[in-house]
């Protein structure tokens, strides 16, 4: 059996094989195990996990296991595996409501208590909060969605909240749209705008903590985390915008949505966050658009969220026809189209405003690579033809408000006739006018075609003689 008879015997087969099984087995083991020597290589979860197992277990019983393995120095991201698994099994029956059920009767509000339950559960065993948490985003959305919907602890909901508002660069638009809770919801809404500015809020003031506690910093790193658009913190508050954008633009669809809220999230983040505002445009026509019974006053509170100088040349177009908007914004768009394309004729050496973005986007700004391939006569062309464009919609911008104050003086002069006391006076003077004129008729009753007496020809022409000395 051994070397000693013949090379390759029992012994060194029997070696050989435990080594590649114990080998491959490694990898297939308990995850705890920190994988420096391998990092890029994630391990996969076998069919016969062990985790699955404690999905069989009561909540109160899991609980105590789980507690008692995170006592023990079981790895975050394991813990956050046995949460989705035990959440999705738990819930999975829970979630998907009978349509014969009535909302508000006995059975419903059952359901509602037990998926309540689990979600405080689930929420009270979660790891330890980060802005790079081991738990995803979408299973955070869900717990939020249905501690929503099964009106959950106000704790819960707000640590939800700040779990998410701390990763909220990683979230898509699905996980942002929560709907809103039916039973508290008066005024008939489709989604909860109330936690989605909470959330959005959270992040900015942990934005805020980060700039507080950098400031011990040289000069050099805090100009690489403010102005480059590279650094980690400008690409998360840019990914943010973004995402607060859509969102808007989603939930302008609403009918039932209140400007006060949909202008609440508009006005939310700093200026700094946007370096274009494309999208924030898009998403106020949207809304001006379902809503056309907004009133002034909160119409020109919502445009003004909009910055006109980090407006593409297409949304500055579309701007300047769009009748929606108030006239201050049409003008103030074509006054800095005006800025750029006196700009563009002098060579893109004036910069008075888009600061640096015109060297972020080279297609916006007259200056580089992009203006030395056009010729300068094919540029001064392009830049007359666009100046004319602006001319002609100052001038259509004149018609308007000349037509609109012609509208404002027919709708004064309609009230004015319309007031009881004008009809009073206006019949009163019908009917003088009528008995004066069945007076004179009767005075002057002449058959046709009778000539004039003497005396009358006599005093009129006295009367033209006297006129004309």
């Amino acid at each position: 059996m051994t070397e000693e008879f013949v090379q390759k015997n029992l012994e060194a087969r029997t070696e050989a094989y435990l080594k590649d099984t114990l080998a491959s087995g490694l990898l297939k083991l308990d995850h705890n195990f920190p994988m420096k020597t391998m990092p890029n290589i994630e391990p996969e979860t076998p069919s016969d996990w062990w985790g699955k197992s404690l999905s069989v277990l009561n909540l109160e019983f899991f609980q105590r296991v789980l507690t008692a393995v995170k006592s023990k120095g079981l790895k975050q991201d394991m813990i956050s595996k046995i949460l989705i698994n035990y959440t999705h099994n738990s819930l999975q029956g829970l979630v998907i409501r009978d349509p014969h059920i009535v909302r508000g009767s006995l059975l419903d509000m059952e359901l509602q208590k037990k998926q309540r339950v689990i979600v405080e559960a689930m929420v009270s065993l979660l790891p330890t909060q980060s802005r790079r948490s081991s738990v995803p985003m979408a299973f955070l959305s869900s717990l939020l969605k249905t501690a929503i919907a099964s009106s959950a602890s106000t704790s819960c909901r707000s640590d939800l909240e700040r779990r998410i508002g701390l990763q909220l660069d990683q979230a898509i638009l699905e996980d942002i749209l929560i709907p809103a809770n039916s039973y508290g919801n008066n005024h008939g809404t489709m989604y909860d705008t109330e936690s989605i500015l909470r959330i959005f809020s959270i992040f900015l003031n942990l934005d805020d903590d980060d700039d507080e506690d950098n400031r011990m910093r040289d000069e050099s790193e805090m100009a690489y985390d403010f102005d480059s658009p590279g650094s980690p913190k400008q690409s998360s508050i840019l990914k943010v915008s973004k995402l607060l954008d859509t969102y808007l633009a989603e939930i302008a669809l609403d009918t039932n949505l209140l400007p006060s809220k949909f202008i609440a999230l508009a006005e939310l983040l700093p200026d700094h966050a946007r370096i274009i505002s494309d999208g924030l445009y898009r998403s106020v026509d949207i809304f001006l658009k379902v809503h056309p019974n907004i009133k002034d006053s909160e119409r020109y509170r919502l445009c003004k969220t909009i910055d006109c100088q980090k407006l593409s040349q297409e949304a500055c177009s579309h701007a300047a026809q769009n009748e929606r908007l108030p006239v201050q914004m049409a003008v103030q768009v074509l006054y800095f189209e005006q800025i750029r394309l006196r700009n563009a004729m002098n060579g893109g050496h004036n910069q008075i405003f888009f600061g640096t973005i015109n060297s972020q986007f080279p297609q916006r700004s007259s200056s580089g690579a992009g203006s030395g391939a056009i010729s300068p006569r094919d540029n001064y062309a392009s830049v007359r033809r666009e100046n004319r464009e602006l001319k002609l919609e100052v001038a259509r911008m004149r018609m308007r408000l000349t037509d609109l104050e012609k509208d404002h003086v027919s709708m004064k002069q309609e009230l004015v006739r319309s007031h009881p006391a004008n009809k009073i006076f206006k019949s009163f003077t019908k009917k003088l006018s009528k008995q004066l004129n069945s007076l004179f008729r009767i005075n002057n009753l002449k058959p046709i075609g009778s000539k004039p007496n003497a005396e009358s020809r006599f005093l009129f022409q006295r009367r033209r003689r006297h006129s004309i000395s």
